[in-house]
């Protein structure tokens, strides 16, 4: 059987029917799919979008999708491990938790610049040598943090997260520094209260050796007899207002008795300028009667008032009796 093809044949003069583009109803169709296609994704992206916005306001957690080569019936059969409403942050928290670390970081970055002045300033060694602190990384994180206005809000954790690990570092190396600097400056203030109390004590001990110089040659001047005038004048007059009239006479009575020698002894015991019997009555104006001619004068100027009123009446008894 021959396999050619046979057309009917048409009248000449009848229209032959039209023949369809096959060809162009085909691109059609490409077209059609490439643009479903790009309505595809541009819907999921979208979806995607929102998604992600729910998550940041709402702190709605979606669970993590099964991928759909693995999608089996045992993967739908119970609902995914989803992350709790209550626990995810929300925008209020981020923005909260941004503006702590912004705060903590900045609180470091100015106690670390105190630190540092204070050990500039003392120029005191410290025990740990080097007293630098970096800052350089929190104020970088600091920085971030600062230009959240311009970052998804997504990134704010992160960030917020960055600054807090850099504030610990720096806050770290702050009380590390200030501790030292406070040893250092407990070192120099004990130094300084040792060197003073050195000074005190040796400016005590330079008093104290004046004063018994300055005593010793009081001494040397009132146990002479000419001193011993002078001091005797000085104290009838400031304590008993005795004047002249009156040393005239206790003048004469003492050079009578002992020459104003305060080693002066006689046999019967009296001793002293005063010739005081015995001489240890003289020890309630001074534990150095012995050798004290000042301590004598004044056991002695007591003993004439008490006894005598003045010395001019003791020396007219002294004159009379030969004794007073």
């Amino acid at each position: 059987m021959s396999t050619r093809r046979h057309e009917s044949a048409l009248p000449p003069d009848e229209p032959r029917p039209e023949t369809k583009d096959f060809s162009l109803l085909r691109s059609d169709l490409k077209i059609a799919h490439v643009n479903r296609a790009r309505r595809t994704l541009v819907t999921a992206a979208t979806c995607a979008g929102l998604a992600l916005g729910m998550v940041a306001t709402t702190g709605l957690a979606i669970a993590a999708p099964t991928s759909l080569p693995d999608a089996s019936a045992s993967s739908f059969a119970a609902p995914g491990t989803a992350v709790s409403v209550s626990t995810a942050p929300t925008l209020d928290a981020i923005t909260s938790d941004a503006a702590t670390a912004m705060s903590g970081a900045q609180a470091a970055l100015s106690s670390a610049t105190t630190v540092q002045a204070d050990v500039a300033s003392t120029g005191l060694p410290l025990s740990i040598g080097d007293a630098s602190i970096d800052t350089g990384a929190l104020q970088d994180a600091v920085e971030r943090l600062g230009s959240t206005d311009l970052l998804p809000v997504l990134l704010v954790p992160a960030l917020s997260q960055n600054a807090e690990v850099e504030t610990d570092r720096v806050a770290a190396r702050v009380a590390e520094v200030k501790g030292s600097l406070d040893e250092a400056k407990a070192a120099k203030a004990a130094a300084d209260a040792a060197a003073e109390a050195q000074r005190q004590a040796e400016a005590a001990a330079a008093a104290e050796a004046q004063r018994q110089q300055e005593a010793a040659e009081a001494l040397a001047r009132v146990n002479t007899p000419d001193g011993a005038r002078a001091y005797a004048a000085q104290l009838a007059s400031d304590t008993y207002g005795w004047g002249s009239d009156q040393f005239s006479c206790l003048s004469s009575l003492w050079n009578k008795e002992s020459g104003w020698d305060y080693q002066a002894y006689n046999p019967s015991g009296a001793t002293g300028i005063p010739q005081s019997l015995p001489g240890s009555k003289m020890a309630t104006f001074g534990d150095d009667w012995r050798t004290n001619a000042a301590t004598q004068i004044a056991w002695g100027l007591d003993y004439i008032s008490r006894g005598y009123g003045t010395p001019c009446s003791a020396w007219g008894h002294s004159q009379a009796m030969n004794w007073y």
